[in-house]
């Protein structure tokens, strides 16, 4: 959950250690070694914190680089970005299936709609401007 208690975007991604390994980074706003983080982690193991951010390198959310016989490891994305890119993915996985990308969309302007009707002036914002940069 994020602080107003809404739901936490990338619960839905990563696990409850990944995603304080990724808060950790951001914090520091730039590369550690597991060395660095360790102290945030107790009781968690050295080789615990090691495999979750070798986890995380695996699957293109950190960058590493050689420090000495170590490796450092940072976020490639800021946390909005991350996020961004997570919905992305998703939503566009969720479009390819034509029967239901309708019931989607509909589905999604309401949540938009019972949530903020700044919203959903954004969105139709959004909408008008990729519409003039298609037609482009």
């Amino acid at each position: 959950m994020t602080r107003d208690g809404a739901a936490d975007p990338l619960e839905s991604s990563f696990g409850h250690l990944e995603r304080r390994v990724l808060e950790a980074l951001w914090r520091r706003r730039g590369a550690a070694s597991v060395r660095d983080l360790v102290p945030e982690f107790a009781p968690a193991a050295y080789t615990t914190l090691l495999t979750t951010l070798e986890r995380l390198h695996r699957k293109g959310i950190l960058t590493r680089a050689r420090q000495g016989r170590a490796y450092a490891y940072a976020p490639r994305w800021g946390r909005d970005e991350l996020t961004e890119r997570l919905a992305a993915r998703t939503l566009g996985g969720w479009l390819r299936d034509p029967a239901a990308a309708g019931a989607i969309l509909s589905c999604f302007i309401d949540a938009v709609s019972d949530r903020d009707d700044r919203l959903l002036d954004e969105l139709d914002r959004l909408i008008r401007e990729k519409r003039r940069e298609r037609a482009r």
